[in-house]
Order: C-alpha cells, then structure tokens, then sequence
C-alpha cells in the first residue's frame, strides 16, 4: 500500500524528524546536545567563519544558545570524554561515535584507492611509501598538523595543497589517522586512531558493507522523515549501487514505507516511525550545511524556496548576501538573512534581509527575538540590522 501525503504533511513529517517544533530549555547542556547529534547523524564542517563554525549551527537552530565549548569537548576533548568524531560522511563531519563501524567499508575502500578524491588516490598505489613515512612519524611522534612536517603546509585552497598534505589527507579517508583536535585557524592535528578513540568504540564489530549501508539509510530515513531514493542516499553520500539495495531491504523489513507526495515527481519513503503533527511550530535561522535545507532540491519540493549559497559568486552577482541563512519560522522558510559577526565591534550584523512573498506580518518581529538570541549566544552585545527588502521587489536568484 502506497501512502498519500500532501506537500504540508510531508513538511511537517520532515521538520519533526529534524528536530524542530520543540520547545527549547533556558539552559541546554550536554544531554540536549548529544540528542540532536544522535537525531541527525552528523553535524556538517565547513571552514568559513564569517558567523560561526557551520558544525556549531543545526544545535543552536534547534536548541537555542547551548554552550559550544559542550560540543568542542564531544568532538575534540580527552579520549574519556569523546562523543564524536571526525569523517567524510555528507561531506567533512563530526558524527556520533557509534557510526564508526558503519563507515569502516568506506574507510577499507580509500586505503585500496577505490574511493575518495582522484589526487589522494595515488597513495594507495605509486605513492604509498611516501604516506607511510608520513604514518610512521606521527606514531612516533605523536599528534602533528601538516605544518609540522617539512613543506607540509597548505599553500592556499585545496587545489595547492602539498604533497605531504595530500598523504595526511588519504591516510585520514582510509582510516589510518583520525582528527585529535583542531587548532589555530581550525587545522587538523592527526594522530592515531587508537590514540583518540575510545577503546570500546575500535572494538565494536564491523558489520558487513550491506549492513553497514542499509543501517546508514536508515539513518538517513530516520533523520529526514520522509524522502526520495536520492534524497537517502544523499544524506550520506552513497552511490546508487551503495543505497538502492538497502532501500531494498529496509522496504522488505518494514522500516520504509512507500509514499506519494503531491508535486514531488519521483516516488518517497516514509520512516515508519515518522510522526505528522498537526502543527509545527518555531522559529530558527537555518545554516546553509544544516541537513534541513542541505540538498538543495529537497529544500524546494518541501518549502518551495529555491536557495543558493553565494559564498562562490562574485560580490556584484550575489542577489542576496555572502552568508545567507533562510529563517524558518513555524512551517515555512519566510526570509533570507546576510549574517556577519563583527567581532571588533562585538555586534551580529544582519546586512541584507529578503522577505519571501507571502512572509506573514509577523516575520520581522520574530526574526529580530532570533537574531537577538544568537548575538547572546556568540558573545556579542547587539544585533544591527541592515537593509529589509521585499522578495516581490527584491528581484531574482542565482
């Protein structure tokens, strides 16, 4: 039997999954923390810092102003305090530690050079003796950056990274090396696995490559409420000959449910512990690396809003801003926000707010409460806003 959702439903059905609708605590701690990390899967790294770090964000949107030093101990603290840790998942992630094994087969594929970006692949052929001394000196030496090899440094972005950094790159995908901490400008210090890990974590049996992905889709379902195929696979970056036959099988289990959801053109599956609320409400700013809004044309079928981050597009281009979070309020994304922390002047800067046509009266006030709340939580005194524009006037998107 194929279920029938409306687009609202679907909506509601995937911002429940994500977290959203609940009421925050004055004061989230740890717990709270560990809960979302646990609904979502994995928090999403990226390096601009215009805001804030991106994996700090979905917590905040969901919770309210937690303390970030909580999620610095999960990820980055002594091994006893470890909850999380560093991979390529969506894209470069913190992720529950339990997850650890479901990735394992990734991890057994980059170290073949099965898998992974095509200049760190030679390392698991011609040039493997080159990141095995790289391996050999950190087991000797202990946690080290790529600066603290000769010539190790990165040059600029990623396509100037040197060889050394490369090595260190592909040991970290096959699983070799892992994440110890960050430090200065947010660089990776790399250390042994065992040296990072809980024990009890690295001796957890490795399931199977068709378990480990069947139990990553069901993650994914779990975490989206309701999606297509590509959507599932997506969440953490499966090929279609990867996810497909754990859909297969979740289906057969009973875990998926499949689904129509008007508008969307290709089939969906619901979690069958997908819950419909009669009513979603709350307000958030959503990062742009948040899962919610992560696959772009997800966010359109689900909210019809067509949202493209401008980091990349030449200032006289941009239609929005640098760093535009979507403001999601009750079940709709209502606005687009520039954001900036000035740190200097110890103010949020809202430059650039876009009104969605049809943002209800109430957009602005909330949207202000918000941007209140997170000027508090990063340590700043106010929140400036700029320019509001209309999205009726506001002219077209990239």
């Amino acid at each position: 039997m194929t279920l029938t959702l409306s687009r609202r439903e679907a909506r509601r059905i995937a911002l429940t999954a994500q977290g959203f609708g609940r009421s925050r605590r004055s004061r989230p701690g740890a717990a709270a923390l560990r809960a979302v990390a646990e609904r979502l899967g994995l928090f999403q790294i990226d390096s601009v810092n215009v805001l804030t770090r991106a994996h700090y964000l979905p917590a905040f949107a969901r919770l309210g102003g937690y303390d970030r030093t909580l999620l610095e101990r999960d990820a980055w603290g002594p091994r006893r305090h470890r909850r999380l840790f560093e991979y390529w998942a969506h894209e470069a992630s913190l992720l529950p530690l339990e997850l650890h094994p479901l990735l394992r087969w990734r991890m057994d594929r980059a170290a073949r050079g099965e898998t992974g970006y095509r200049r760190l692949r030679r390392f698991a052929g011609e040039d493997r003796v080159a990141a095995m001394a790289v391996l050999e000196r950190i087991t000797a030496e202990g946690p080290l950056t790529a600066a603290d090899f000769e010539n190790g440094a990165s040059r600029g972005g990623w396509w100037e990274w040197s060889d050394t950094k490369h090595a260190l790159e592909w040991l970290f995908w096959s699983g070799r090396i892992t994440t110890a901490t960050r430090r200065g400008s947010f660089a990776r210090v790399y250390d042994l696995p065992e040296r990072v890990l809980p024990p009890a974590v690295l001796a957890l049996p490795t399931p199977t490559i068709e378990e480990a992905q069947a139990a990553l889709v069901e993650r994914a379902a779990r975490a989206l409420g309701v999606a297509t195929a590509a959507d599932l696979r997506d969440y953490f970056r499966l090929r279609p000959e990867e996810g497909d036959h754990a859909i297969v099988t979740l289906v057969e289990a009973g875990v998926l449910l499949p689904a129509r959801v008007e508008g969307w053109s290709q089939r969906a599956w619901l979690h069958r512990d997908a819950t419909a609320p009669r009513r979603v409400r709350g307000a958030a700013l959503i990062a742009p690396f948040d899962p919610l809004v992560w696959e772009r044309g997800r966010t359109e079928r689900l909210f019809g809003f067509r949202y493209r981050i401008e980091i990349y597009v030449p200032q006289e281009r941009r239609q929005h801003g640098y760093y535009v979070l979507p403001f999601l309020l009750d079940e709709a994304l209502v606005a687009r926000v520039d954001l900036k922390a000035d740190r200097v002047a110890r103010v949020l800067v809202a430059r650039r707010v876009t009104l969605e046509p049809g943002a209800p009266p109430d957009t602005m006030p909330r949207l202000l409460i918000e941007l209140d709340r997170m000027a508090a939580w990063l340590g700043l005194e106010r929140a400036v806003l700029g320019e509001v524009v209309d999205g009726l006037r506001g002219g077209g998107e990239t």
